[in-house]
């Protein structure tokens, strides 16, 4: 393996707003949001029993967001909103990390869900005290994968600074993105998937305790331009979501991870966490299976499934942040994180703990 200044990531965090969707609820109200009956009703009803989510957050109370809003509304609602989560988990997880805000020099910020120029970044600077010279990279169109992409930009930023200090934030708001008179499959699927939330992380060259990022590498499905993404219309976001996604996945996940690892002289067995993007139970139960793994190695991503939903960029952050939480990994355990997006792309890193 090349050696290269340690990049730790010294610290996460993560904030969901105040109001809670359970399941319960969707299940009471998806047909009368949508005006379903019948088999189709029968059907959308299965895929939120079989989704193993339990909750997820809103910025808003459902009655509000279901009613159609303008695109211009939709927008301060987006900005307002982004501004105040990603102020308290990039707060957060400086303190955490025991870093001035003035002592960052890259910020990071990455987000689907919403559109704003200035970016999200250019507020957070000097309201956080960040110096004027601060380097500014705002990403807007990696979709789920831009947690992980975001970590490996940090990463390749510090290593060419030594003892500089990266502060990634994912925002993600979809519910913002909701579209009651679309009733297209990947629209109802998105209404039962996808919760707002975010998350942070300080990626530096400074001797801190954390994981260090290795190594990581992008993977760029051949002809996936229609598996996820936006349609842009005047309405606002539109959803696509192919159901081909998990497949894809699963068709390929074995080979890219052990190509991956073996660049490392590696292999599976020498991981002891898998950082997984939690996009859906399919998804995470396919992989599993393709990578032979059992649930102790996976066990974050599904809890943060179940507790948050698919919270877009934002997801695989929390569950770097579970990881973390549980104190449970030794200096020199490795695990691998990996996140999905348009494109249609995977960003895998690989972690080892000092």
């Amino acid at each position: 393996m090349l050696e290269s200044p340690p990049v730790v990531i010294a610290s996460t965090a993560t904030a969901v707003p105040q109001h809670v969707i359970s399941r319960e609820f969707v299940e009471e109200q998806i047909g009368r949001v949508f005006s379903l009956s019948g088999r189709r009703l029968e059907a959308v009803l299965e895929i939120v029993e079989h989704s193993a989510i339990d909750r997820r957050y809103s910025i808003f109370p459902v009655e509000y967001l279901i009613e159609p809003r303008p695109l211009e509304q939709i927008s301060r609602e987006y900005r307002d909103h982004a501004l105040c989560l990603g102020r308290r988990v990039a707060q957060q997880a400086l303190d955490r990390a025991g870093i001035a805000p003035q002592d960052v020099d890259l910020i990071l910020t990455v987000s689907c869900t919403g559109f704003m120029i200035p970016s999200l970044d250019a507020y957070l600077a000097p309201e956080m005290g960040l110096r004027a010279n601060v380097r500014r990279l705002p990403i807007t169109e990696l979709g789920c994968a831009a947690g992980a992409a975001g970590l490996t930009l940090a990463r390749e930023y510090v290593g060419a600074h030594p003892e500089a200090t990266a502060l990634l934030i994912a925002v993600e708001l979809p519910t913002l993105t909701f579209q009651r008179r679309d009733l297209s499959q990947a629209n109802l699927i998105s209404a039962v998937l996808f919760g707002d939330g975010a998350a942070a992380a300080v990626v530096t060259g400074r001797a801190r305790r954390g994981p260090r990022i290795l190594d990581s590498e992008s993977y760029l499905f051949p002809d996936s331009l229609d598996a996820m993404g936006f349609d842009l219309r005047d309405t606002g976001f539109h959803i696509i979501l192919s159901k081909e996604v998990p497949q894809m996945i699963r068709e390929r996940i074995g080979g890219l991870v052990d190509g991956f690892l073996a660049r490392h002289s590696l292999t599976r067995n020498d991981l002891q966490a898998y950082l997984l993007h939690p996009g859906g139970q399919k998804l995470l139960r396919f992989m599993e299976e393709e990578l032979g793994l059992g649930r102790g190695l996976t066990q974050p991503s599904w809890d943060v499934l179940r507790n948050f939903g698919n919270l877009s960029s934002a997801s695989v952050l929390f569950v770097l942040d579970q990881w973390l939480a549980r104190g449970e990994m030794q200096a020199g355990d490795r695990g691998l994180l990996a996140g999905f997006g348009p494109g249609f792309s995977a960003e895998m890193l690989l972690l080892q703990w000092n």
